[in-house]
C-alpha cells in the first residue's frame, strides 16, 4: 500500500519559486568585479532567473545541454544556478584557479554550449575559446556598456543585453528528480580531473541538510556570506539552502583578502562566513594588528583543509566567533561532517572539548560512514584505529560523468565511496582526518599524521603556512620534515622550530628537519598541493644520510 500524499519532485526550481513567494524582499548583496556593492531581493533573482531561462530556451538548448560558468560569487552566477538547472540544463561550474589547458580539456569534456564569464577572467576566455569547437556563445557577466570593443572572442555578448530582451514570465517545467542539475570537476592532482554530476534530487536534499541546526544552521535571521567560491562544490550549497531557509546572502565577489572581508561583515551585518583556512588567515592577519573585533559574526564553518586549533582558539577566544570545523569532497556535493558538540560533551572542560572541536566532525543526516583495513574489514570506532574511510548516501557520486564507478562494495551488495582519506572514528562518531591516504607517513611500520605535525607547526608565531611531507630513510621506511613559510619580517631557525615540538608530540613524531620556502604550493581550491611541494624538493636528503 502507497501513502496518499501529493507527490511533487523535488527540483531546484522549487527553491527560488519558495523564496520568491515567501522571502520575497529578502536581500542579496554582492561586490561585483567594477568594485561597487549591488543589491537585489529573493524576488529579483526569480525574476531574472526566469528571464535566463527563455534566452536559453531561445538559443535552441535541449534538456541537459550544459551552461559553464567561470565567475566569481555573485548575483548572476546565482541567477544561473536557478536558470539554468531549472528550465532543465546543466549548470557547470568551471574553475577559473585551473591552467588554460586544463580548462579546455573540462570544458570539452562536458560538451558545454554556452560559457558566462566574469571579465575578470576574459584574459582565460581569450586563451581557451578556439580551443572550445562547442561553445555557441559567450557570454560577459556585465552590463552592455562595459563590453570590451576588441574582445577577441567571437559573437562576445553582455549578459544584462542577452537575458534584457527576454521576458520574465515562464513556467519551471515538472521532471523528474533524479535529472541532473550541476556539475563540477574535481581538481585533478593526478591525471585528468573527473565530473561529478549533481541531481535535483540531491542538491535539495543536500540543501535541507545543510542548513540543519547542528550543520550551518541557516535561517531566515541569519546574514551568510559564502568566501568559498561558487565554482568550488557550489559554494558548498550555501545559495541552495540561503534560497530554502531565506536568509540574507552577502557574496563577496573577487576582494577575498581580509581587510575587504572584514569591511563586508560589517557593513552587511554578516553573522555566518564559510571559507577554507587559508581565507580565514588572511582575516585574522588584518584584524589583529588593527585591534578589530566583529560586531555580528557568530559563526564560521572552516573546510577544505584541516583547520589548525590555533585558528579555533584565535576566532572563538579573541574574537567571540564559534568555529564549525567540516569536511566533505567534491564527490560529495560536498558536505560529509561537521563538528559541534553533543549535549554530554557542554560539561567537559575548555580541554576536552578543543579536543573534539579539532576534529572533522560526525555524519549529518544523509551520510553514513565507516573505515576499513587493506581487506575491506571495517575497524572498530575507539577513535584510536586508522583506517580507510567509505561514505555512502543519496548526495554522494555513484559514478563520475563519462568515467568509471569508484564505489566499493560491501557483504550487502551497498556500494560505498573510498574517500582517499585515513581517519578515526569515536564511540560518539566523531570522525578525524588524520591523512590522504598517499600522504600518509609511515615510519617503522608507524602512521604518523602530517596535520598533526603541521598543526604544531601552525601555532608557531613566526610560521604561517606549514607542510609537512616523508622523506625516504632506509632505516625507517619515511621520515616527516615540515616545509616552513614565515610570517613577512620574522625570523626562525631550524633549532628554534623543532625546539617548539618537544612536549607537544612523540619525539619519534618530531620532523627530522626544517626546510624554509618563500611559497608552499596551493591548488585550486587553497588545498596544499604536497605532489608539487615533493617535485620541489626531489633533491633534498635527510641529515646524516
Amino acid at each position: 500500500m502507497l501513502g496518499l500524499m501529493q507527490s511533487q519532485p523535488l527540483l531546484i526550481s522549487s527553491l527560488i519559486e519558495f523564496a520568491e513567494r515567501h522571502h520575497g524582499d529578502g536581500e542579496i548583496v554582492s561586490r561585483r568585479v567594477e568594485g561597487d556593492i549591488h543589491r537585489y531581493t529573493y524576488r529579483d533573482l526569480a525574476s531574472r532567473s526566469r528571464q535566463l531561462a527563455n534566452a536559453l530556451d531561445k538559443e535552441g538548448l535541449a534538456f541537459s545541454d550544459r551552461v559553464a560558468t567561470l565567475a566569481w560569487n555573485g548575483y548572476r552566477h546565482m541567477e544561473m544556478y536557478f536558470g539554468v538547472s531549472g528550465s532543465g540544463r546543466v549548470v557547470h561550474t568551471v574553475n577559473p584557479r585551473l591552467h588554460p589547458e586544463q580548462i579546455a580539456w573540462i570544458m570539452n569534456h562536458a560538451e558545454d554550449q554556452i560559457l558566462c564569464f566574469d571579465l575578470t577572467f576574459l584574459p582565460l576566455v581569450q586563451a581557451v575559446h578556439a580551443k572550445c569547437p562547442k561553445v555557441k556563445k559567450w557570454v560577459a557577466l556585465c552590463d552592455a556598456d562595459r563590453l570590451p570593443q576588441d574582445s577577441g572572442v567571437p559573437g562576445l555578448v553582455s549578459y544584462e543585453t542577452w537575458i534584457g530582451a527576454q521576458s520574465a514570465d515562464y513556467a519551471w517545467p515538472q521532471f523528474d528528480e533524479n535529472t541532473a542539475s550541476s556539475m563540477c570537476y574535481t581538481s585533478g592532482t593526478t591525471g585528468h580531473p573527473k565530473a561529478a554530476l549533481y541531481s535535483h534530487r540531491s542538491t535539495v536534499l543536500h540543501a535541507y541538510a545543510a542548513a540543519l541546526p547542528d550543520v550551518m544552521c541557516l535561517s531566515a535571521r541569519d546574514a551568510v556570506l559564502p568566501v568559498v567560491p561558487m565554482f568550488h562544490v557550489n559554494a558548498w550549497g550555501i545559495p541552495y539552502s540561503a534560497a530554502l531557509t531565506g536568509c540574507k546572502v552577502v557574496f563577496p565577489g573577487p576582494a577575498l583578502d581580509g581587510k575587504s572581508i572584514y569591511e563586508l561583515i560589517e557593513a552587511e551585518k554578516v553573522t555566518y562566513a564559510a571559507g577554507v583556512p587559508t581565507v580565514w588567515q588572511m582575516l585574522l592577519g588584518h584584524l589583529r594588528p588593527a585591534g578589530l573585533k566583529f560586531s555580528t559574526l557568530k559563526r564560521t564553518v572552516i573546510g577544505g583543509s584541516a583547520c589548525p586549533p590555533a585558528m579555533i582558539t584565535a576566532f572563538q577566544d579573541e574574537y567571540g566567533v564559534e568555529v564549525l570545523h567540516a569536511w566533505g569532497m567534491t564527490e560529495m556535493s560536498p558536505l560529509g561532517t561537521l563538528c559541534t558538540l553533543k549535549n554530554k560533551q557542554l560539561e567537559l572542560s575548555k580541554a576536552e572539548q578543543m579536543k573534539i572541536l579539532q576534529k572533522q566532525g560526525r555524519a549529518i543526516y544523509g551520510v553514513d560512514m565507516k573505515i576499513i583495513d587493506g581487506d575491506g574489514k571495517e575497524l572498530p570506532w575507539d577513535g584510536k584505529t586508522y583506517g580507510d574511510l567509505l561514505v555512502r548516501g543519496p548526495w554522494i557520486i555513484e559514478s563520475y560523468y563519462k568515467g568509471e564507478n569508484p564505489l566499493v562494495n560491501d557483504a550487502q551488495g551497498r556500494g560505498w565511496f573510498p574517500t582517499g582519506d585515513v581517519a578515526t572514528i569515536d564511540a560518539d562518531g566523531f570522525m578525524q582526518i588524520t591523512d590522504r591516504s598517499k600522504d600518509v607517513i609511515k615510519s617503522g611500520g608507524e602512521w604518523i599524521s602530517s596535520i598533526d605535525i603541521e598543526n604544531i607547526a601552525m601555532a608557531h608565531p613566526a610560521v604561517a603556512m606549514a607542510a609537512c611531507v616523508g622523506m625516504p630513510h632506509p632505516k625507517w621506511d619515511e621520515r616527516p620534515i615540515v616545509a616552513i613559510m614565515l610570517k613577512p619580517g620574522v625570523e626562525l631557525t631550524r633549532e628554534e622550530l623543532l625546539a617548539f615540538y618537544e612536549g607537544k608530540t612523540a619525539k619519534w613524531q618530531i620532523p627530522d628537519d626544517v626546510v624554509f620556502v618563500d611559497a608552499i604550493p596551493l591548488g585550486a581550491t587553497g588545498k596544499m598541493l604536497k605532489t608539487r611541494l615533493r617535485e620541489q624538493l626531489k633533491d633534498y636528503r635527510l641529515p646524516g644520510l
